[in-house]
């Protein structure tokens, strides 16, 4: 696949990416679907993820190709004199440099807020780092179990359970990631106005902490708390995908209306009576046994069957897709969001498409992953 010419939002703006594994990759990628020159810096050692598997060749695996498209790649050892002068010569001519190397690590070598913002004043200087600085925690290492754990999400997603468990995704990294995404571009906008640039710092702790707690945080919102922590609904045993009879149906009525017409259709006028059941604080106080009720009705049909009684009544439901039901998705079919793309080492690949559409100044896939240290030639004359 060739690169074209970028035509999003933030086409014109030069990002320097010394990030590597998931959050920062998955911020800078964002950036780059939008638009944005991302130089993509590698130790010698390379990306961790670049050892992901599958892979159809070394350094070029599943996770990396997928974190890492619209990007260049160099290589080059900051400890090194001669490849720290070549950073520095990109840093000078950038809009965003982004880090998540450890800070103490970037000062030993010169490449600190202060020394290259004191080089390029208009730089938006951004450290993708595990915990706030200011903090007793800010030398250790944090990696996404690290950080489910420490934030709660862990605790939570365990307590039915009977056991922390983590989320079977990377969700402190992406969530970290997004948050990385929407602070640079507001940097950029504010440099529009001063002409300044600044450091951003952005915790993997304190976001996750931030992002489980909003509606956690429960009693302890209150001073003095008034009951305890933890949104009730989301951690009733009984919220779960319901058995039907021949598979599995996720079902969520959600206001009085919704849930007078599934009564209903239900046939439960009992229930549509139930005084448990009749307003949204009711509702609160009777989750467990509302959704009890709700798994037993649900088990008396096929997934079909309530599929097309569901859409005819207007209420949430959804089949229960698996990763791989996905690709037949026709509303995903539809919008073109899973494309056959040509890499130009690894072959045919699927990729998954941008979802933000812009009306005027859309994002696009201009190139794939990039194999390690592939546009060495651009240094010196970029």
């Amino acid at each position: 696949m060739t690169a074209a010419p970028a035509t999003g939002p933030l086409a014109g703006v030069r990002v320097v990416d010394m990030t590597s594994v998931g959050m920062g990759p998955y911020a800078t990628q964002i950036l780059g679907d939008m638009g944005a020159d991302v130089i993509k810096v590698e130790s010698p050692e390379g990306d961790v993820f670049r050892a992901s598997v599958p892979a159809a060749s070394p350094g070029m695996g599943a996770a990396y190709l997928n974190l890492n498209r619209n990007k260049r790649s160099v290589t080059l050892d900051a400890k090194h004199p001669d490849d720290r002068q070549r950073l520095l010569e990109l840093v000078d001519g950038a809009d965003v440099f982004i880090s998540n190397v450890r800070p103490r690590a970037l000062a030993r070598v010169g490449l600190d807020a202060a020394s290259l913002c004191a080089r390029n004043p208009r730089l938006i200087y951004c450290s993708a780092v595990g915990f706030g600085q200011d903090g007793p925690y800010a030398a250790q290492p944090a990696f996404d179990d690290i950080i489910q754990a420490m934030s709660g999400l862990a605790d939570l997603q365990g307590r039915n359970s009977g056991a922390p468990a983590y989320i079977n995704t990377i969700m402190a990294d992406k969530v970290a990631g997004l948050t990385l995404a929407y602070a640079i571009p507001m940097a950029l906008y504010e440099r529009e106005k001063s002409g300044r640039g600044q450091a951003i710092e952005v915790p993997m702790f304190e976001t996750l902490v931030s992002f489980t707690l909003i509606e956690h945080m429960g009693g302890r919102t209150f001073d003095p708390p008034r009951g305890d922590m933890g949104y009730r609904r989301v951690l009733s045993p009984e919220r779960r995908p319901y058995r039907t009879l021949d598979g599995h149906l996720a079902l969520l009525p959600y206001t009085d209306a919704q849930w007078q017409r599934f009564f209903a259709l239900a046939g439960r006028a009992d229930l549509a009576a139930d005084p448990r059941y009749a307003s949204p604080p009711a509702r609160a106080r009777h989750f467990d046994a509302l959704y009890a009720d709700l798994a037993a009705i649900v088990a008396l049909r096929t997934t079909d069957d309530w599929l097309a009684r569901l859409a005819d009544a207007d209420i949430p439901h959804s089949r229960v897709n698996t990763p791989d039901a996905l690709f037949d998705d026709p509303h995903l079919a539809a919008t073109g969001f899973f494309q056959q793309v040509e890499h130009p080492t690894e072959g045919t690949l699927t990729a998954t498409s941008i979802p933000v559409r812009f009306s005027r100044t859309p994002g696009s896939i201009r190139s794939l992953a990039p194999r390690q240290d592939a546009d060495r030639d651009m240094l010196g004359r970029q």
